[in-house]
């Protein structure tokens, strides 16, 4: 398999991080790419050229890194990244994460190319306000309150979203106005999966 990606993409990261928590990792090489580029090989593979972006042995592209998480979670060893007997409550998870990454994303982003009073428009607004909302639902959520850190894809996809935003945009300050969510989010990232996979 053949997995297209770039070092900062935090939606690489979680089908990185699922790779290595699958036992997979050996299983694909990874494409080191900029999805920017309009002579990119990944644009011939995928006409929307996002990443990650995942070639399977039978030739088959997927995208989405959720989509891609559970395929990977199909062929795998080791504990299910979304248990059956957890699937709503992993799902929700997993759903908070990529809604706070897509924020941060999108700040991020949008900051680079329209500079940053994009911030005072009125879906800056928004996403700003979603990230802060995100933070506060997070620390108190059950999974987190209860120390739950086993690496299932909602544990993953908000660990993920978190160093994102702490490497993205430190001023959120999260570690130090959340302290269970950074408590739970410092367990998580110490696994071998997230230090292999550390954004650069």
């Amino acid at each position: 398999m053949q997995l297209y990606l770039n070092a900062t993409s935090p939606y690489a990261r979680i089908v990185r991080v699922c790779l290595y928590e699958k036992r997979l990792i050996e299983q694909v090489e990874l494409c080191w790419c900029d999805p920017w580029a309009e002579d990119s090989e990944l644009l011939q593979i995928a006409p929307l050229s996002r990443i990650p972006t995942l070639v399977n042995d039978e030739g088959e592209v997927l995208t989405e890194s959720l989509l891609i998480a559970l395929y990977l979670d199909s062929l795998g060893e080791g504990a299910a990244l979304v248990p059956a007997n957890a699937l709503a409550k992993t799902l929700a998870l997993a759903g908070l994460g990529q809604g706070l990454m897509d924020a941060a994303f999108n700040v991020v982003i949008s900051r680079k190319h329209a500079g940053s009073d994009v911030d005072e428009t009125l879906l800056g607004k928004r996403r700003l306000a979603a990230i802060e909302r995100s933070l506060t639902a997070l620390e108190t959520h059950t999974s987190v309150i209860n120390g739950d850190t086993e690496r299932t894809l909602g544990v993953i996809a908000v660990a993920v979203a978190l160093s994102y935003l702490s490497f993205r945009l430190p001023e959120f300050n999260w570690e130090n106005r959340c302290s269970a969510l950074s408590a739970w989010h410092a367990q998580v990232a110490a696994s071998e999966s997230f230090t292999l996979t550390a954004f650069a």
